[in-house]
């Protein structure tokens, strides 16, 4: 099975009027196979990050991008060696853009259409022995820096989004998510566990 590990907690947040974001940024092994969810916006944490688990950017070969905010994919350069995906599509630096089946090739790990935030936001899902399903939810959920993090199910089903491009279809993507996750990865905020037995 995959075994997951939080590189970077997403933060956003305003210091002195100054607004600062940076995606959570998730790294899969997935038997020979480094694989990160989202890349963040900050190249000295990342970079840092990466160093801990015994990793450079070359060795990472396959980044997925749940959306194309700046704040979630600006580092996706660094990593020249992989292959980019987002929600239906498999890029390579030499250009070359392909089709997946929605899973990330050589893994059991689905990537699934999560539209609202964004219209081609995309969440990973993830089987874990350590966590069970890990849902890699970017902003389909995610909570300002400081703000009270409540996870129960009315709590993340009604979270405010200021960026939402279609409430409904936000909706539906949580009661997606929330249907099949054990441990949910947000894109800004700490993860959390969610026991779906409790959902109605």
């Amino acid at each position: 099975m995959a075994e997951v590990r939080i590189l970077i907690e997403g933060y956003a947040k305003e210091v002195d009027g100054v607004e600062y974001a940076c995606s959570s940024v998730t790294l899969v092994r997935a038997g020979q196979s480094n694989i990160l969810v989202d890349t963040g916006s900050n190249r000295e944490l990342l970079l840092e990050a990466l160093r801990k688990e015994g990793l450079r950017p070359s060795d990472i070969g396959i980044v997925v991008l749940t959306h194309t905010h700046l704040d979630h994919c600006m580092l996706v350069g660094i990593f020249e060696n992989a292959v980019i995906l987002d929600g239906d599509s498999v890029y390579s630096f030499d250009g070359k853009i392909s089709g997946h089946e929605g899973k990330v090739p050589g893994t059991d790990m689905e990537i699934v259409p999560t539209p609202g935030h964004d219209q081609f936001h995309c969440a990973v899902f993830v089987d874990t022995k350590e966590y069970g399903k890990v849902v890699v939810a970017a902003d389909v959920f995610w909570w300002p820096e400081g703000a009270s993090q409540s996870t129960d199910e009315a709590s993340v089903l009604s979270l405010e989004d200021p960026y939402v491009k279609d409430p409904n279809a936000l909706h539906a993507s949580r009661k997606t998510i929330l249907d099949s996750a054990d441990y949910i990865v947000p894109g800004h905020g700490k993860p959390f566990v969610f026991n779906r037995d409790t959902i109605a």
